[in-house]
């Protein structure tokens, strides 16, 4: 009996994990004698999810693992690239037999990377200087827990709870205290104080006392006994007040801010979390130090990448063919200033502003061996800060 039900990431590179249709496609290729056939397939977005403008690139890291060792060249943007509707991300070229198979997890691989670092990147832009913290792992599968924190992490998450998926990039995880440390201390001592002061004891230096404020009492009664329990050694307050309590967040921070600065302690942080979105950190920005956010990037609105065949090669020639609704033929990206230009591959482009256009897509991937040097995460997430902040 499985117990788990996760895919072997070799069975995934064997093209186990596919649709069905793919192989019953490969089939008929066979028979007909086409398995040879050449195609370069294209990876693009024909629209966004409402209220969207714009995306972030995310996941050819690992998309390019996937095609390692197979014989085709790739062309794609920069991994963290902004991108609009209907520009062509990647492009693989090669036997379509060599890859059809691998359609489904290209794709699963694309659309989820690419979901969530758009997500990160829309809250992250709408708190501006404030600290985004990705908390969303315990809303998914263990199994994929890493990949959501990278695809938060390089789509401006300024840091990941999950342990692994913080050291899987090199991070150390941020976090603060669960309720159930409070709860505990109350039960044993009838002080959860007592949680506060013991978490100071235990924690080394280097992990910043930041304590959760909103377990028993009101989150100002409890912020101003902490900045008492734990004096100067306090750095910060934790308010994720359940949502049948939250009532107006913002009077319950600016009553906590309020209350800290009485004490004259306008040091101390204030973390909020449960519940953020877009939306909350606007509004919360101005009061807020450090926001913690959840299922908003866990569960994004999805970024439908599709993958359609765009030029078919016949007698050494690359015929510009692909289905109705779509445009045929290979073709490159200009950034122009502030604007996009779209062109044929190997066609000369204009800036409309008279300025020198700029390829986006370049090649990533050559006989199946990546032939460029990958970034770190830590440089994604640059990449993706300074395109969102000229938006």
């Amino acid at each position: 009996m499985t117990a788990f039900h996760v895919a072997p990431m070799d069975g995934v590179a064997r093209g186990e994990v596919t649709d069905i249709y793919f192989r019953r496609a490969l089939d008929v290729l066979r028979t007909a004698g086409l398995d040879g056939v050449r195609v370069r397939a294209e990876f693009h977005v024909s629209s966004l999810p409402r209220g969207y403008g714009w995306a972030v690139f995310t996941g050819l890291k690992e998309a390019l693992a996937l095609l390692e060792g197979k014989p085709l060249t790739v062309y794609a943007m920069r991994e963290g690239t902004v991108f609009y509707p209907n520009e062509p991300l990647m492009v693989v070229e090669g036997r379509y037999a060599d890859f059809a198979v691998l359609e489904t997890p290209l794709l699963g691989i694309l659309r989820h990377y690419t979901s969530i670092s758009t997500k990160a990147a829309r809250v992250k832009r709408a708190m501006g200087d404030r600290t985004c913290l990705f908390f969303g792992a315990r809303a998914l599968h263990p199994a994929i827990q890493p990949m959501a924190d990278r695809a938060a992490y390089i789509g401006g998450c300024d840091g990941v709870a999950n342990t692994l998926g913080a050291a899987m990039m090199g991070l150390r995880p941020t976090g603060t205290m669960p309720h159930a440390l409070m709860i505990i201390f109350r039960a044993v001592t009838g002080d959860h104080t007592e949680a506060w002061a013991w978490f100071d004891r235990a924690m080394p230096e280097d992990v910043p006392r930041i304590v959760l404020v909103d377990t028993f009492l009101d989150e100002r009664e409890e912020a101003a006994r902490a900045a008492e329990r734990l004096g100067e050694r306090l750095w910060g307050v934790r308010l994720d007040t359940p949502g049948s309590r939250r009532g107006n967040m913002r009077r319950i921070v600016e009553e906590v801010r309020w209350t800290l600065r009485l004490m004259g302690r306008e040091d101390v942080r204030i973390v909020v979390s449960g519940g953020i979105d877009e939306e909350e950190a606007a509004e919360l920005r101005d009061v807020a130090d450090a926001f913690g956010v959840g299922t908003a990037i866990a569960f994004p609105p999805s970024i439908d990448i599709s993958m359609d065949i765009v030029e078919v090669e016949v007698d050494g020639r690359w015929i510009p063919i692909t289905k109705r609704g779509k445009l045929p033929g290979f073709k490159q990206v200009y950034r122009c200033g502030g604007s996009r230009v779209m062109a044929p591959w190997g066609l000369p482009a204009s800036c409309p502003d008279g300025s020198e256009p700029v390829p986006l897509l370049t090649k990533q991937m050559e006989g199946g061996k990546t032939v460029v040097d990958l970034p770190t995460e830590a440089e994604i997430r640059r990449y993706v800060l300074e395109q969102i902040s000229g938006l």
